[in-house]
């Protein structure tokens, strides 16, 4: 079952990712020859109008094979393009196609058309999770109520008369669904604050100020913020949402994850976060198990944030990567010629080298987490 939970993962994202770069290549005109979930060898395909659909034997990916993408011919019809451009100059006669072929060819498209071709597998991979995070919210999210569990004597809440068990529905006016949204209002607040609390079913206001304080956030460091000295109570209930709410519950999720998994980059690069904690395909696997067995909202939550995350990893400026192709055609735009064929080769190695050391150690912390950590 884990393999399994594994494939369906990776492929429901694989096939989200490459559909983007398909449909965008062909709303352009861009001929498709091939869109393959995974690498390597075929394991079975068939034709379906000017496309060859593949499943391959490796399920670490996939891709859509273009018309004039890849290689030299394609810097060499890039080339083409622009001489002919070029008052005076003489165009280049190594790869004559005809006007048709022209018209379906990648490499004959404008900047902006191979950059949305390139933009619209990533953008996929965000959509998708946005769409699932509002049907989420729709057919059942399991969140963590506002509910107070523990609080600590001497502190604010307690001083202003907080109790175990009361129910926190608003900051200032602002309403408050679960115990995340009060966190978050909570940490932005910089004087006295007005709660709104249901107490055995009876609404009470609670004006207290909060006291300096320090705590650690998710990457370990301590930051400073303001605290009123309660616990929540883990009181966890699946709620349904509105179509408006779902809309902007899914939009805020959404961006939240977004910037989380930024930020994690940076830390990473920072040394903030440590290499050990970089997961691959065990990783993977394990939580898609664990999600599988735990329930469907926690299963189609784990695919929204890995497709985020694919998503945004996929944009990295590193040759080989989407993000790397970006760049390559943003120089492009800036010089007015393709960036030159050694020049790509070599930067796409370097690439290669750099993912392969990332996926080696991934593996390696993968292995050392399943197989030695947990049995000590």
């Amino acid at each position: 079952m884990i393999v399994l939970n594994f494939i369906i993962v990776l492929g429901i994202l694989i096939f989200v990712h490459e559909l983007g770069h398909f449909l965008v290549a062909k709303w352009v005109g861009v001929k498709v020859e091939k869109f393959s979930l995974g690498f390597g060898p075929k394991l079975f395909g068939f034709h379906y109008g000017e496309t060859e659909y593949l499943i391959s034997a490796f399920p670490l990916g996939g891709y859509v094979k273009m018309f004039g993408e890849g290689g030299f011919s394609e810097i060499e019809m890039i080339e083409q393009e622009y001489e002919r451009e070029t008052p005076g100059c003489a165009p280049v006669e190594a790869y004559k196609l005809s006007p048709v072929e022209e018209a379906r060819s990648f490499a004959h498209k404008s900047i902006p058309q191979r950059m949305a071709i390139v933009f619209a597998g990533p953008l996929f991979n965000m959509l998708f999770a946005w769409l699932l995070l509002i049907l989420l919210f729709l057919t059942g999210m399991p969140i963590l109520k506002a509910t107070v569990g523990e609080v600590f004597p001497d502190k604010p809440a307690a001083l202003a008369g907080i109790k175990k068990g009361d129910l926190i529905t608003a900051v200032d006016g602002q309403r408050i669904i679960q115990w995340e949204d009060f966190s978050t209002r909570m940490a932005n607040v910089t004087g006295s604050v007005t709660l709104t609390i249901t107490r055995s079913g009876q609404p009470i206001t609670i004006q207290l100020k909060p006291q300096a304080g320090e705590t650690k956030n998710l990457f370990g460091e301590i930051v400073k913020k303001p605290i009123i000295g309660v616990s929540p109570a883990y009181d966890f209930v699946t709620e349904r949402f509105g179509l408006l709410d779902a809309i902007a519950l899914g939009n805020a999720k959404t961006v939240e994850i977004t910037k989380l998994t930024v930020l994690s980059l940076v830390k990473l690069f920072q040394g903030v976060v440590p290499l050990n904690s970089l997961g691959g395909p065990m990783m993977i696997a394990d939580m898609a198990n664990k999600a599988a067995q735990t329930g469907g909202a926690t299963f189609f939550m784990l695919l929204a944030v890995v497709s985020i995350n694919l998503g945004i990893l996929n944009l990295l400026p590193i040759p080989v990567l989407d993000g790397g192709h970006l760049m390559f055609y943003t120089v492009e735009a800036i010089i007015r010629r393709p960036v030159p064929q050694k020049m790509r080769e070599y930067a796409q190695q370097a690439g290669m080298i750099l993912l392969m050391g990332m996926m080696v150690l991934a593996f390696y912390n993968d292995i050392i987490r399943y197989f030695f950590t947990s049995k000590l």
